[in-house]
This record gives C-alpha cells, sequence and structure tokens, in this order.
C-alpha cells in the first residue's frame, strides 16, 4: 500500500487492524469517504441517496466494541434499507421508504457496519450497463465516458471510485461480476440459496443472488462471512452452516486442476486472448494444471437466460400496479390507472422484458418457449457437472471486452446481453463464481472470472487470492 494513501483507499481488513491497533479511528475513515464523494460524486454519479455525514460519525461512536467498528458500506438500491429509500432506479418506487431491512442488511448492523447509501443501477436490475437507471446513468471511474457495467454499476463505481470502502450488489446473470469487471474490483455471485434474498427487491427469483463487491479478495471473504447463512424468511435459503471464507487464503493451490472451457475464447481480441494465456502462465506457475474443457451448451444461455428471466420478470413486476405501495399516474377508471401507471413508470428495458416474459408464458406458448428454456438449462448445468468431475475451477473472461463506451450498446439491445455471455451459464446452474482484476485490455480493467462447483465458494476465494497476490491488479483511477 502506498504510504500516501487516503485511508477509504484501504482495504476494509487493513482498516480493521489499523483501528485495533488504536493507530487510526472509525471516524477518520468515514470522513475520507465522504471527502472523495463531495471531490468525485457529481461525475461519477454512483448513489441514487447518501446518508448524512453526521449520522454515521455519530453512530461509529456507538459501534466501537462490533467486528466492522461503524464502517461505512454503500448498498444496491434494490435491497430493503429502513433508514434509507429503496427505488430500484425506477419512478415507480422513487418516492419508496421501506418498513423493515433486508437480512443482509440486518446481518451488516449486528456486525458494527454502517449504511452509507443506496447505489444506482440498471431500473429493477435489468441491464449491463446502468445506462437504464431511470434517474441518471453512473460513469467508470477509470474513463468518465465509459459505462461502469451493470445491473449493479453503481456500487462497483463507488468502490472503484473509493467513494465507499465496499459495497453490496445483487447478480442475475453477471450483475455483480461484470461491473466489477468494467471497474476493476471484485465482486462474488454466491451459490444460489447461499445469501438470503429477504428483502430484495425480486427480478428473476430463481436467480437472483446477492453478493459482495470490494476492493480485495480477503474483503470479499469477509464480506460473505457477515451475510452468509440459513435464513427462515427465504424459502430458497439452503440449511447448512457455512465456512469461514477467510480461514483457506494464503494456502497455496499446487495440484488445483483448472479448466479453460474452449468456448469462452473464442472470438476474444488480441489483447484479450493475451490475458487469457497470462492467466493460464500464472497458475501454471503456482502449481495448477490447467486443462482445456468444453461446456458444449455455452452457445444456448443467452436466449435461454433472457427467456427465464425475463418470464420470472413478468410475474414478480405484476406487483407494481399504481394501487399499493407504488407511484400512482391516474385516478380515472381502474383500467386507466393501471395501464397510465405501468405505461409512465416502468423505463423500456423493464417493458421490453416485461413483454417478452408475457409472451412466453402465455397458453400454448408456454412449453414452447419457458419449458423449453428450463429443458436447456439444466442441459447447461449438467454441462458444470461434468467439467467439475475432472477440474477443481473453472477461468474464463468476466466479459468478452472491457467497459464500453456511453449510449454505445442502447440502442441494439441483443449486443447488450452478449456483454455477459461468460457470466450467465454460472447463474444459470446456481453455482459461485467471482471476478477479479486481471489486467488490462486497451488501457480499461479487464475481470478474470473463478467458477467452483456449488458451495465451493472457499475454493474459488482461495484460487483467486493466491493469482491476486501473485498479480498486479488494475490500476486505481486515483493512481492514472
Amino acid at each position: 500500500m502506498n504510504a500516501q494513501q487516503s485511508l477509504n483507499e484501504k482495504p476494509v481488513h487493513e482498516l480493521l487492524a489499523l483501528i485495533e491497533k488504536g493507530e487510526i479511528h472509525p471516524r477518520d475513515v468515514i470522513s475520507d469517504v465522504y471527502r472523495a464523494i463531495a471531490q468525485r460524486e457529481d461525475q461519477i454519479r454512483a448513489y441514487i441517496s447518501i446518508a448524512p455525514p453526521e449520522h454515521l460519525l455519530q453512530g461509529c461512536e456507538r459501534l466501537r466494541d462490533r467486528p466492522l467498528r461503524g464502517l461505512p458500506i454503500a448498498v444496491k438500491d434494490n435491497i430493503s434499507t429502513v433508514d434509507l429509500k429503496t427505488t430500484c432506479a425506477s419512478r415507480f418506487l422513487e418516492d419508496f421508504q421501506p418498513i423493515f431491512d433486508a437480512t443482509v442488511i440486518e446481518r451488516l448492523k449486528d456486525a458494527g457496519a454502517q449504511i452509507l447509501g443506496k447505489t444506482n443501477l440498471d431500473e429493477f436490475a435489468m441491464g449491463s450497463s446502468t445506462e437504464n437507471s431511470a434517474f441518471f446513468p453512473t460513469r467508470n471511474p477509470h474513463d468518465l465516458e465509459r459505462v461502469p457495467g451493470g445491473s449493479s454499476g453503481g456500487s462497483a463505481a463507488a468502490v472503484a471510485a473509493h467513494e465507499a470502502l465496499w459495497a453490496l450488489g445483487s447478480d442475475t446473470g453477471g450483475s455483480i461480476r461484470q461491473p466489477a469487471s468494467f471497474c476493476g474490483i471484485v465482486g462474488l455471485k454466491p451459490t444460489y440459496g447461499l445469501v438470503s434474498r429477504y428483502g430484495l427487491v425480486a427480478f428473476a427469483s430463481s436467480l437472483d443472488q446477492i453478493g459482495p463487491m470490494t476492493k480485495d479478495v480477503r474483503d470479499c471473504a469477509l464480506l460473505l462471512n457477515v451475510i452468509a447463512g440459513r435464513d427462515r424468511r427465504d424459502s430458497t435459503s439452503l440449511e447448512r452452516p457455512c465456512d469461514d471464507y477467510t480461514r483457506d487464503l494464503g494456502q497455496d493451490i499446487k495440484g488445483f486442476r483448472v479448466g479453460v472451457p474452449k468456448e469462452y475464447i473464442v472470438d476474444l481480441s488480441s489483447q484479450a486472448r493475451a490475458c487469457v494465456e497470462a492467466w493460464v502462465k500464472i497458475f501454471q506457475e503456482l502449481g495448477a494444471e490447467v486443462r482445456e474443457i468444453s461446456l458444449p451448451h455455452t452457445e444456448y444461455a443467452i436466449p435461454t437466460y433472457y427467456l427465464i428471466s425475463s418470464s420470472e420478470a413478468s410475474a414478480n413486476l405484476a406487483r407494481f400496479d399504481g394501487v399499493r405501495y407504488t407511484k400512482r399516474i391516474s385516478d380515472l377508471s381502474m383500467e386507466a390507472m393501471f395501464a397510465e401507471s405501468r405505461a409512465r413508470c416502468f423505463g423500456p428495458e423493464v417493458k421490453r422484458r416485461i413483454m417478452i416474459g408475457t409472451y412466453a408464458l402465455r397458453a400454448g406458448y408456454y412449453e414452447a418457449w419457458y419449458g423449453k428454456a428450463q429443458r436447456v438449462r439444466t442441459l447447461i448445468r449438467q454441462d458444470f457437472e461434468r467439467a467439475f468431475q475432472t477440474v477443481d475451477i473453472i477461468i474464463s473472461p468476466t466479459s468478452p471486452t472491457p467497459a464500453f463506451k456511453l449510449g454505445e450498446r442502447m440502442k441494439d439491445p441483443l449486443a447488450m446481453y452478449l456483454s455477459d455471455i461468460f457470466t450467465v451459464p454460472a447463474s444459470l446452474a446456481g453455482i459461485p463464481a467471482i471476478s477479479i482484476p486481471g489486467g488490462k485490455v486497451e488501457g480499461l480493467p479487464f475481470g478474470l472470472q473463478i467458477i467452483g462447483d456449488k458451495l465451493q465458494e472457499a475454493k474459488i476465494l482461495r484460487a483467486a487470492y493466491a493469482f491476486e497476490q501473485s498479480h498486479t491488479p488494475a490500476v486505481s483511477p486515483t493512481e492514472q
């Protein structure tokens, strides 16, 4: 670490050690975070709402004896918080104040964390660039003319710009990992069911997962320790004891069998391919055995994902009708009120997915579209099951390209969707995957994705940490 670093640029585990030694006070960290927000937020636009600094400065005194010492965390604005509004970056919910905290928020508060602010996202988490927010786009701290990725782009940008120490995101088809790649940070999608979804505004219920977005791998493991675990309020929550995800960090990975899917390295640019070759060399130097594998149904992942996720979105978003806790546009007839509220308050991408999903679920079409997509999903999951009989982890680029320019793909939904082609398969299979800084392509951060078998978070974190310690990460925007 550079001796000139501000405290907000350090990872949380280092800050906790300094607090424990009495060398710094949590209020010093909080002050540095708010200073960074004051300096950069007008350019980045990572946050939809921010807690008053005096609230956190007072709270840190009360929380100093808890494990996280009152340090702040940013939270994606589709996770319920009683202290700040939860808008999902939608006009429908722009004034919505929840009356309960999500389970992950309860666990963070119990551990002594404070909610710094709610971060921007693609509306209802539907998008890959954070340009679909109803309020404003977020910009990439590494290049303000480029997107931060999506849908958790606000969380990724806040961490990369040091406007947050760490953050929570949600991942349905890559919404933690792809922005982590674009912004040069660490982002983990846990095994489906490892982290409670209670209090997460649903997009696609069989895919959504909350996960950590951090400056380094140790922070990622530390945050996962806090939020993982069984929750009786979430029927999909797994009934199993959680590991200490920091325990194996620092152990070598000699003998690990690392698979590189041949389907994930076609059509890459020469710079991206060179990155993959460098990753293979690093893993070999670390004592791992690298081999080519096949995940043959990869080509069907994107259409399968968009049929399933859009169908589930169609069902989940039916509750946004202008009647209950959402904005109401018209007081005319019931039919007019429904139509006007949904027409004006849903953005174009949300409408597109609702229409796709509603079509796929229609009588006479269900089996031909949604039913077939579910069968292909099973084939994709079986591809991974066969692969993990011969390898311990799978590596690939997180996204085929680095961050693209603002507006570049807004008129081409297919090009936008294909930015998630390497992240969607693990989501469909319900298995864990992490993106870590893997180098640069076109002068921009380019992420390495490490995929593990079900509930093998400890294994992929161990591999990610070993790679991180032997590899120079993406340059921080403040160091450019």
